[in-house]
């Protein structure tokens, strides 16, 4: 029921800034946090962040201080601020709707079967 559609990816210089943005369909605000995932080739989606809505939002310690969450629920929007970025930074990056009870539990940071996910945008980041 959840439809997600990210976009804002491209190729950025090692510093750079880029933002991505998620539009949230068919979303009812209620029993699920947004938040981020990336994938690098061959490897299993990991969370970049989290947020619960409620004025906490988590950040996986590679993007911790540089990545910054939003939403703007009112126009069902996500965000996704990337700034200083590096070429580690490197990979598909995915919008997700995360059953809250994961967050709450700690356990939002790899998929679940429950997450809605985005299509996926690439984000290259070169030196």
């Amino acid at each position: 029921q959840v439809q997600l559609v990210d976009s804002g990816g491209g190729s950025v210089q090692a510093g750079g800034s880029l933002r991505l943005s998620c539009a949230v369909s068919q979303y009812t605000y209620s029993g699920y946090c947004m938040g981020w995932f990336r994938q690098f080739p061959g490897k299993e989606r990991e969370g970049v962040a989290v947020s619960t809505g409620g004025g906490v939002t988590y950040y996986a310690d590679p993007v911790k201080g540089r990545f910054t969450v939003s939403q703007d629920n009112g126009k069902n929007t996500l965000y996704l601020q990337m700034n200083i970025l590096k070429p580690e930074d490197t990979a598909m990056y995915y919008c997700a709707a995360v059953p809250c009870f994961l967050v709450d539990g700690g356990r939002w940071s790899t998929p679940h079967d429950l997450n809605f996910w985005g299509q996926g945008t690439q984000v290259t980041v070169s030196s």
